[in-house]
């Protein structure tokens, strides 16, 4: 007896006709100093250039895009440490409709004015000792909001995976892509999208060091939760993997690498003097994991996936001068 899985191929390539001419069709940058560095051709998809500054958009559109015009009509709600919740507010305002975000009060001060830019109300909780799904769910019945949430939801893990279609579009066959874990949803629908193009592709997720739930999760067969992790990756900073996302992940992601804060920052920096780009932490670990040599045995095309850029220039020359 078989399960049908919450996402498949068919569902990212619906996303990405839904998405086209509302998502960016992102650029997929080269460089030659990162191929000698780490001994292969490397394509990396920088989602830092998508709508909102990372790769979220594509899932929360194609999610509350599919709504209903009475959902609609009475709103939506999402939680997020700022990058989903920026791409809620955003599709909402797209939709002509209006979202509630349930966001950390430490989240990065860019990503909350841009959230309340795009014209969503924020509430706000400690992510150390509060739930932040129930308090979204406790919104969503209260006000009669729809809620889509940043990763555990199969039209979120399609539109990710549109991501990764592209980049394939683009390329060909990789040997590998990598790409960072935080929920699991960008993997998810990414892995889906590569595997059912090239089976014998190698999909690689990158979690912090300190937050590493996906990793044990995969090695125990089953979800494990740890403490909240303190890393300067805040998109990642999770302490157990979607049920639905660890679904598909157990089935389609072949490992995970590990990358410290510092090598985040080293990623951060080449980006910037090498590639001329900005990645936000959670955005370079995947980057992160190759340019330490964390992935062994690399084939000889490897496709990264850079998911975000969203950082301060306050922030970003803290983390990039060796601090935070």
């Amino acid at each position: 007896m078989t399960t049908t899985p919450p996402v498949t191929l068919a569902d990212v390539l619906d996303a990405a006709a839904r998405l086209k001419g509302v998502a960016h069709r992102t650029p997929v940058l080269r460089s030659r100093t990162l191929d000698a560095l780490v001994g292969a051709e490397v394509f990396l998809k920088c989602e830092n250039f998508q709508r909102v500054g990372a790769f979220k958009f594509r899932g929360a559109y194609n999610a509350a895009s599919r709504l209903t015009p009475d959902q609609l009509a009475r709103g939506i709600v999402a939680y997020s440490s700022g990058n989903h919740a920026q791409a809620v507010a955003l599709a909402a305002r797209e939709l002509g409709t209006t979202a509630v975000i349930v966001m950390p009060e430490d989240a990065p001060r860019s990503k909350r004015a841009a959230t309340e830019g795009y014209g969503a109300e924020i509430v706000t909780y400690d992510r150390y000792t509060g739930d932040r799904e129930a308090i979204a769910k406790a919104l969503a019945a209260e006000r009669g909001l729809a809620l889509i949430p940043p990763y555990e939801h199969p039209h979120v893990m399609a539109g990710q995976g549109t991501a990764a279609l592209e980049l394939l579009e683009e390329t060909g066959e990789l040997g590998a892509l990598l790409a960072p874990v935080g929920g699991g949803g960008l993997i998810a629908g990414s892995a889906t999208a590569a595997k059912g193009r090239y089976p014998g592709i190698r999909v690689i997720g990158v979690e912090p060091e300190t937050g590493d739930d996906t990793r044990r999760s995969l090695e125990a067969g089953h979800r494990v939760s740890i403490p909240v992790p303190k890393t300067i990756a805040d998109g990642q900073a999770l302490h157990t993997p979607g049920e639905l996302t660890f679904s598909v992940n157990r089935r389609l992601v072949d490992e995970i690498a590990l990358v410290s804060d510092d090598e985040i920052r080293d990623a951060m920096r080449f980006a910037f003097e090498r590639l001329k780009i900005v990645a936000e932490p959670s955005g370079a670990s995947a980057l992160a994991a190759l340019l330490s040599g964390r992935v062994g045995g690399l084939p000889g095309r490897v496709g990264v996936i850079v998911s975000g850029g969203n950082v301060d220039a306050e922030r970003f020359a803290r983390l990039c001068g060796g601090g935070d």
